[in-house]
């Protein structure tokens, strides 16, 4: 056996890896597989990896980054597909895959299959509800247009709202087909409707998203979610002008208007300026024609209601003739007036003659008399009342009883004495033992102690501190403080120390002499 084994060719890892890859390339070449997606990853490198599976067998695929950027559709799980490539090995996992080159549904149905599933899934989230369609701007002053700069579909748009109403158009240039067609058209819409209204560029009255007719898959980039939700969001009426009249995609759910072809939508985007000014001649012509008929049959109403008016001489005839009615009988009236209060001043002027008022006055005094009596024999019974109630109380005022009462308030008087004697006892004893502990403190804090140890203090002429050599000029008079008594003193030299300088004595007012250990500070 050992000599069998030492027939076989030995092979590195790598070399055997390596000739089963160039085998499986040599043999199979470019192949087209049908099947159905399953796991896709894109990791950060933008490769895409996949499987194709159907119900017996998994084949995993991978699209470098160049191929993936330029695919129709993208790949989505559960789409069925046919991809072009080649089958190879990755030697460094021990596995065969393929190296997808192109990437088609296989056939409409696919793409409309996963188009139903996402339209009932967006509308299932109310993007497609009627209730979110805003109106269109009857006369908007700048029109957005988010389509391809260079196309037909542009030009179409602007000779169209040129010839109807001619307005600002601003157009947000995005790729119309392909795989970054519907992140460029879901940035323009939300580009456009993220300008600020005073702004160096105007936002906004009414966007339009346009393209020229194609097939599914050209116009699969207006299919997708993130274009569906930004027109849905979009707070700019929105009109969606995608293909022909027979196309249609997801955004034109989205859309607040869907319109026919991108020309239909620059025709309901704008009204035509030549119907606009005739119709408002038009109704300039009725409005005057309706004024002059309205001033006309108001003019002959208030005709025929003046004819009808009475003339201003009938109107103050009437009260004419009252006011000389009145005038006449007024005279009348004065003088029986008049006579009547002649009368009633007589008969009162009548009525007052002396003796009524002689037998008047006697009446009133009689009154007074009377009331004078009333008044005198009450003020007697309140005297009688009073005494009684005096008496009463003068009773229980007897010499025992205030003697008694004089007694109590002593004792309670000695009571209160005896408190008021130990409350001042205690607090002059609180007093004297504050004042005790006031002298204590002060005697700490005086300078006097310090005195008694051999220290001095310096007073001006003034009686004021010296704190400083600098302040004493020469022939200063001073004053020299010791425990036991004063020392007056003259200032000599600059002011400054001197180390010369023997301590001399100076002799007090008194005729003391200061002690020879103190010494002379100057």
């Amino acid at each position: 056996m050992s000599d069998n084994a030492s027939n076989v060719a030995e092979f590195s890892v790598s070399e055997i890896s390596f000739s089963i890859k160039r085998t499986m390339e040599d043999a199979f070449g470019y192949v087209r597989v049908r099947g159905e997606l399953g796991r896709i990853s894109r990791p950060g490198s933008g490769h895409i990896y996949l499987d194709l599976k159907d119900d017996r067998a998994v084949l995993s695929g991978v699209i470098w980054r160049g191929v993936a950027s330029k695919l129709k559709i993208q790949p989505e799980q559960g789409l069925e597909v046919i991809a072009t490539g080649k089958i190879t090995t990755f030697p460094g996992q021990s596995k065969y895959q393929m190296v997808i080159d192109a990437l088609e549904p296989a056939g409409a149905g696919a793409l409309m299959a996963l188009l139903e599933e996402r339209k009932k899934k967006l509308a299932a989230e109310g993007l497609f509800a009627e209730e979110r369609k805003r109106p269109l701007p009857s006369l908007p002053k700048v029109i957005g247009v988010v389509t391809s700069p260079t196309g037909a579909v542009i030009r179409d748009i602007l000779h169209r709202i040129a010839d109807r109403f001619p307005l600002h158009v601003l157009v947000w240039p995005v790729r119309v087909q392909g795989e970054t067609c519907g992140a460029e058209v879901a940035n323009g819409i939300r580009g456009f409707n993220a300008l600020d209204p005073n702004g160096p560029i105007p936002r906004p009255d009414l966007l339009i998203v346009a393209r020229g007719g194609g097939s599914i898959e050209d116009l699969w980039g207006f299919n997708e979610e993130a274009v569906v939700r930004a027109a849905a969001d979009s707070r700019i009426p929105l009109i969606s002008a995608v293909g022909h009249e027979t196309d249609w995609t997801l955004i034109d759910l989205a859309a607040d208007v869907r319109a026919p072809t991108p020309t239909g939508a620059a025709e309901i985007a704008v009204p035509v300026r030549a119907e606009l000014m005739a119709m408002v001649d038009d109704r300039a012509r009725r409005l005057n024609s309706g004024l002059v008929r309205y001033v006309t049959s108001r003019r002959t109403e208030l005709r025929a209601a003046g004819a009808a008016l009475p003339a201003p001489r009938d109107l103050l005839a009437l009260p004419r003739q009252r006011f000389d009615t009145a005038a006449t009988s007024l005279e009348r009236g004065l003088i029986v007036n008049t006579r009547h209060h002649r009368s009633a001043f007589q008969n009162a002027s009548a009525r007052l003659s002396p003796i009524l008022l002689t037998r008047l006055s006697s009446k009133a005094r009689q009154d007074l008399a009377l009331t004078g009596d009333r008044q005198q024999r009450a003020l007697k019974v309140a005297v009688a009342q009073k005494r009684q109630s005096f008496e009463a109380v003068s009773t229980r005022l007897t010499p025992a009883r205030l003697s008694q009462q004089t007694v109590l308030g002593q004792e309670r008087l000695a009571g209160f004495s005896d408190r008021l004697k130990r409350a001042f006892l205690a607090r002059v004893s609180q007093d004297k033992a504050r004042l005790d502990g006031l002298q204590k403190l002060l005697k700490s804090l005086s300078y006097k102690d310090v005195l008694a140890r051999g220290y001095a203090v310096v007073r001006d002429d003034t009686g004021q501190p010296v704190r400083s050599v600098a302040s004493v000029p020469a022939g200063a008079a001073l004053s020299i403080e010791l425990s036991d008594g004063s020392v007056d003193a003259v200032a000599t030299g600059d002011g400054g120390p001197s180390k010369s300088a023997k301590p001399k004595a100076k002799k007090a007012a008194s005729g003391k002499t200061a002690p020879a250990s103190q010494g002379s500070l100057f």
